[in-house]
């Protein structure tokens, strides 16, 4: 009986295993916006959205390959090992504050995230690609094109779109921490909704 016992235990645990391995990966790739910076990691927008696809899509999991300070041209030196490594059936694109804050040449990002979507759409991954908006301190001209890089990147290769990922809240100084950049644990919830309500149906369609 206990050799028995200790059979079925293999077999739920080799049945958990490749449950686990045969889920289809959502790979969220940004920067500290989405690296949980400055909060406990198991408040940040990131690991609730892994709890809701957990909850509502059970064949999809969450992994989250953000780095606090990344910029579009980091993520696209790094893009190709992480879809060999991770292998996602989408791609959460949400890259290019730091680019903004830094005042780096437009092209540049615009080339920059244009690669990423493309290594992805190669492989047919989808892509949901979310858009940065700069302070008014910027300047009109310059905040206007650089917010248009998205709009265009999603016209451009045909993908769904969340226009700003702290919509709604961004001149709300109570919802962030001290540096005023970047969202504090009461945000988190907010990001995940409105993430959510666009990863949603690309979901439902992949399956």
């Amino acid at each position: 009986m206990v050799m028995f016992k200790r059979f079925l235990l293999v077999v739920v645990l080799l049945l958990w295993a490749f449950a686990a391995n045969a889920a289809q990966v959502v790979l969220v790739f940004g920067d500290s916006l989405s690296a949980a910076y400055g909060i406990p990691a198991d408040t940040g927008w990131v690991t609730l959205l892994e709890q809701r696809v957990r909850q509502h899509k059970p064949g999809y999991r969450v992994i989250n390959a953000s780095i606090s300070g990344e910029t579009t041209s980091g993520g696209r030196y790094r893009i190709g090992q992480a879809l060999n490594e991770h292998r996602p059936a989408a791609v959460i694109l949400a890259l290019g504050a730091n680019d903004g804050l830094r005042g780096l040449p437009l092209d540049a990002t615009r080339a920059n995230l244009d690669a990423i979507i493309a290594a992805c759409q190669k492989r047919k991954i989808q892509v949901l690609l979310v858009g940065m908006r700069l302070p008014p301190n910027y300047g009109s001209a310059y905040t206007a094109k650089f917010r248009a890089i998205y709009e265009q990147a999603a016209r451009r290769y045909k993908i769904p779109l969340l226009p700003f990922l702290l919509e709604g809240f961004a001149d709300q100084p109570e919802l962030f921490q001290a540096d005023g950049l970047h969202p504090g644990v009461a945000a988190q919830p907010l990001i995940m909704e409105q993430v959510w309500k666009h990863l949603q149906p690309m979901l439902t369609a992949s399956r």
